[in-house]
């Protein structure tokens, strides 16, 4: 066999210098050419809405392999919201009965923000309360783009979803931060509110779609997120680092340089 590396031709590298380029045609512009409209979520114009991830709540899902998983998701949306610094509301439903309260995780990660405790109304931007703090977080930073995650996919994210797309919002459902009763409910609500205009996300490329460029300055806070709640690839991120430069486990073969 021959190597052909020889006759390759030299790779072309990209100048860390550079950042990342916006599209040529504005979203709106797209739209009146009969295109998508892509006016993508970013750290600067958008708000994130926990919505009753409560520890009652959480035992009912069944459409993930394991609870693991899916707390592990909203926990992480919940640290790529703070790493990147946005707005974010968190609010619970009858936390005194048998809904139980938030989960400790993202009261740990939000130790300086209120939960908006709803006492009936299911449909959070249907509860007053709420939705005044969420018009005050739009009216106070022009922020429109509004990322959602509820622990239950057809009721806790669709209902105020639904709203939101109704008075104008740009609405991106984390479908993997969402739990269901059932595989039927969550496909019948990721259907409803694709239809009705949401674009459907997932917490990891959410999370990529708003950093961007590894090369920003939040990049160092982001890898934690990874880390810590996308283990197949904090594992990589591991393996990297512990052998990068000086090799944690010895090679007695010598066969590593």
């Amino acid at each position: 066999m021959t190597n052909n590396s020889a006759q390759r031709p030299a790779d072309i590298v990209s100048p860390i210098t550079d950042g990342a380029l916006p599209n040529k045609v504005s979203p709106a512009d797209a739209r009146k050419a009969g295109r998508f409209g892509h006016d993508k979520p970013t750290p600067q114009n958008s708000i994130v809405l926990l919505i009753d991830h409560q520890i009652g709540l959480m035992v009912g899902v069944r459409d993930f392999r394991s609870l693991a998983e899916y707390k592990s998701n909203v926990v992480g949306l919940a640290r790529v919201a703070r790493a990147l610094k946005i707005p974010t509301l968190i609010t619970s439903s009858n936390a005194q009965w048998q809904n139980g309260d938030t989960l400790p995780e993202i009261k740990e990660i939000f130790p300086d923000q209120p939960i908006y405790r709803r006492s009936g109304i299911i449909n959070a931007y249907a509860d007053p309360t709420f939705r005044k703090a969420l018009e005050d977080l739009v009216a106070g930073t022009g922020r429109r783009h509004i990322i959602i995650a509820g622990v239950t996919i057809g009721t806790c994210c669709a209902f105020p979803t639904l709203s939101m797309l109704n008075d104008g919002y740009l609405v991106f459902p984390v479908i993997d931060a969402c739990g269901a009763w059932s595989r039927y409910e969550a496909e019948a609500a990721m259907s409803r509110m694709s239809n009705a205009g949401a674009e459907l996300v997932t917490t990891f490329a959410v999370g990529c779609e708003l950093q961007a460029d590894w090369k920003l300055p939040s990049g160092n806070d982001m890898v934690a997120p990874f880390n810590h709640n996308l283990s197949e690839y904090g594992f990589v991120l591991q393996n990297f680092w512990n052998n990068a430069n000086q090799h944690v486990v010895p090679d007695p073969f010598g066969m590593v340089r």
